[in-house]
């Protein structure tokens, strides 16, 4: 039999294992070893668990006699790695980043089978981290239903009364026991006592995650891990159908180990951040051209603009330097509608045709001259929203998303009789598609800012009032199923726009994903931003939000992916509120007609500069917190570095005063050449303050002042 079961898992290898740096198959275990991470699997008598999981000469973080490896449902029925299992084979994978690593494929050991399961595990060189995922097949001849699937279901050796728990984007603090929410990519388990944790990371969508420790109800279950998708006694439960012949791929998880610290969330800001950029890749890190400095017309315009106004902000925002203008709600109009001033509510919305009572001649010409002006011209959507006069609305009623009555509902609010919200459970996605197509090709759209809720509301918290409750629509059965279905096929949508205009930039809202400020993989690995809040408060709580926002979000997400509105241009204090974006993406509202010409010259150097130094460094690719400076908050300092951490030629420094009562702080960086040279300049007109090696830069660091109570300054870190 040992034989027998060794030549399945050899002979179906699409790549030879023994090319394989990283992973080892025997007939009774799979070995994934990069010399600094070691998971050792065992296939045993039907059963699949993990024997030991280490960093390498430590002790194993597992406890293989009660970790179930996986757990799942199917219809009632619990499944995990011990439930008796056929071994049918094992193939290597590789990704284009350097990661591989083992599928596996295992039976239902049964007189009549109903599923087969892949399971994957990935591997990747130098980092203490391995990333799995499942997928569910069904071989039987009739429906299933799949619930509670967890990815990683482990007892570990991290005893929770030593523990301590960052949740939340690993940014705040939990003990005992803990079930995180969809603000939990990441989690980082700390065992205190023994200078040791995980971090567990969880690539699913919006309102689905289930990221959990120490919740097992029996004493074999303490100390627990668990990462997938949320169970079916949940608000917004996971549930999925799966035909005969069906297979569904769930959301990839990841963990990651590390030892010997006492600042639990290093693994962060230095594995789990190294991982994101170099391997997960999410979209803002791939795309070669990314945008350093967007203009969007909301505040303070709303719906009251036309293309006179529009051209006047394209002439001041091209003094500035803006690279894209986003022009926000107010543009369309319904087929035979009317235009809306004075932001009156969902009444354009579904159509999407340019209403040419404010567009002469359409959008073209005002594209046009964008686009001579060097800009490039975005336009926002509500992505899954109509208004009850749409002609689609008219035509098409059995798109759209019902509630338990079955009676249409429109997600974003309560209330709501002028509009609702359309399903991308039926095929509004293809109608939406077309309409953002006819845009590109028509009128040379560059970025689309995507907006509205599709699938749970940032702003409604009744949990009845969610996904949909439709009996006929025809890719989910129930309403439990929707949840996935919805998302799924939202992000089906980004890729298929990216696929056929691959240099779209896709900026799906926090109110699209689904709760307030929620962003996560799932969304930046479809879309290259999320616009994350509507802030309304000038200088200085203005950029003080800017900043904590985007300090709570990073690095555990990609920062160029958070888009933070609403600051104003014309702020009085507009220099410092900038500086305080350019650690996002930078996105500036307000009337640039105030602007006097010295403000615009200011700000167009700034935006010379950001250009420069992305052109230089792609520093829009990275963000790390700054050694020393912590959250952004009134009577302390804080900042953060940009540096390229994998040309390690330099990046960009940002350093923050909110009333602290000190003036004076020195600045460390990381991720320098030690023995190189490298060039201290201050932002924006370069001016040399050092001329120092890495190691003095990262070991000694420089000395910043400022004076003022509310201020920021920005470095340029260079070589030579």
């Amino acid at each position: 039999m040992k034989k027998y079961l060794f030549l399945l898992f050899t002979i179906a290898l699409s790549v030879p294992l023994q090319a394989q740096k990283f992973t080892k198959v025997t007939d009774k275990s799979i070995s994934l070893d990069n010399g600094v991470i070691n998971r050792e699997i065992l296939i045993d008598s039907g059963r699949i668990y993990t024997q030991a999981f280490t960093l390498h000469d430590g002790e194993s973080y597992c406890i293989p006699a009660n970790s179930k490896e996986f757990s799942f449902t199917v219809n009632d029925e619990q499944f995990s790695g011990f439930s008796g299992w056929t071994i049918e084979k094992a193939i290597s994978i590789v990704d284009n980043t350097g990661g591989e690593g083992v599928s596996v494929l295992l039976r239902e050991k049964s007189n009549k089978p109903r599923i087969q399961i892949e399971i994957n595990y990935m591997i990747y060189p130098d980092l203490p981290l391995i990333r799995k995922w499942m997928k569910i097949e069904n071989i039987s001849n009739e429906d299933l239903k799949l619930e509670s699937l967890t990815t990683e279901d482990l007892v570990t050796n991290m005893i929770f009364y030593w523990s301590t728990i960052l949740h939340k984007y690993a940014r705040q603090t939990q003990f005992a026991h803990f079930v995180g929410d969809w603000d939990d990519p990441v989690v980082v388990v700390h065992n205190t006592k023994k200078r040791m944790g995980m971090a567990l990371g969880n690539e699913a969508m919006g309102v689905l995650k289930r990221t959990a420790f120490n919740s097992g109800e029996s004493i074999a279950e303490q100390n627990n891990i668990q990462v997938g998708l949320t169970w079916a006694d949940q608000d917004y439960p996971f549930r999925k159908w799966l035909k005969p012949g069906q297979a569904w791929e769930a959301p990839k998880t990841f963990i990651c180990l590390y030892e010997n610290r006492d600042d639990a969330f290093e693994v962060v800001n230095e594995e789990v951040n190294t991982f994101m950029i170099k391997h997960m890749r999410p979209q803002i890190v791939k795309i070669k051209d990314k945008p350093t400095f967007v203009y969007n017309t909301w505040i303070p315009f709303n719906t009251n603009f036309n293309d006179s106004i529009i051209m006047d902000l394209v002439g001041d925002a091209a003094d500035c330097g803006i690279q894209e203008f986003i022009i926000d709600v107010g543009w369309h109009v319904n087929e035979g509608g009317e235009s809306a001033y004075d932001f009156i509510g969902p009444d354009t919305y579904g159509d999407w045709l340019v209403d040419e009572n404010k567009f002469k001649g359409g959008l073209k010409p005002t594209f046009d001259y964008m686009k001579s002006k060097g800009i490039k011209p975005g336009l926002w959507m509500s992505v899954g929203s109509a208004s009850v006069s749409s002609k689609v609305y008219k035509e098409h009623p059995e798109w759209f998303a019902e509630d338990m009555h079955g009676n249409p509902i429109y997600l974003q609010n309560i209330g709501s009789t002028k509009a609702f919200t359309a399903s991308f459970g039926t095929d509004w996605k293809d109608y939406i598609k077309d309409k953002i197509l006819s845009l590109v090709s028509s009128h040379g759209l560059a970025y689309v800012k995507l907006d509205f809720a599709v699938v749970t509301s940032a702003y409604v918290h009744d949990i009845n009032h969610s996904g949909s409750y439709a009996k006929d629509h025809p890719y989910y059965r129930d309403h439990a199923e929707s949840f996935v279905v919805l998302y799924e096929r939202l992000y089906q949508l980004f890729d298929e726009l990216h696929r056929e205009v691959p240099d779209l930039f896709i900026d799906c809202t926090y109110e699209t994903a689904g709760k307030h400020h929620l962003m996560d993989y799932a969304i930046a690995n479809h879309a290259e931003g999320n616009w994350l809040s509507n802030f309304d408060e000038p200088s200085p709580v203005g950029p003080l939000r800017i900043r904590h926002l985007a300090w709570w979000r990073s690095p555990v997400m990609p920062a160029s992916s958070l888009v933070i509105g609403n600051f104003e241009l014309d702020d009085p204090e507009y220099e410092f509120g900038l500086k305080s974006l350019i650690g996002t993406l930078p996105i500036v509202l307000g009337d640039l007609r105030k602007l006097t010409d010295e403000q615009k010259r200011v700000i167009k150097s700034w935006a010379s500069w950001m250009k420069a130094m992305q052109e230089k460094y792609d520093y829009m690719s990275y963000r790390k917190d700054l050694e020393g400076f912590g959250e952004p908050r009134q009577g302390f300092w804080d900042g953060w570095q940009r540096i390229n951490f994998q040309t390690k030629e330099g990046g960009i420094i940002g350093v923050f005063k909110q009333n602290a009562r000190e003036n004076n702080r020195t600045v460390f960086v990381k991720d320098l050449i030690p023995d190189a040279t490298y060039l201290v300049k201050l932002a924006p007109y370069g001016k040399i303050l050092q001329e120092v090696t890495g190691r003095v830069l990262m070991e000694k660091g420089f000395k910043v002042t400022i004076n003022k109570d509310i201020d920021g300054m920005i470095f340029e870190i260079g070589l030579k």
